[in-house]
């Protein structure tokens, strides 16, 4: 699956620096991420989404 999301700067900036750190593209260090993400335990992964929703709940809310 083929998806795009859209960063705002301060956090693309993060993830460009981070992903030339560890010399990977972003969309490499992005996709690790998710996959990660993914493949915790379910309660690990219910309490994480929860935690990333909560935090940028304004933000999704300007997206939408």
């Amino acid at each position: 699956m083929r998806i795009a999301i859209e960063l705002p700067e301060p956090q693309a900036k993060k993830l460009r620096g981070e992903a030339q750190r560890m010399r990977v593209e972003p969309e490499e260090l992005a996709t690790a991420a998710v996959l990660d993400l993914l493949n915790r335990e379910v309660s690990e992964f219910d309490s994480a989404a929860r935690h990333v929703l909560a935090k940028n709940r304004e933000l999704y809310r300007r997206l939408s």
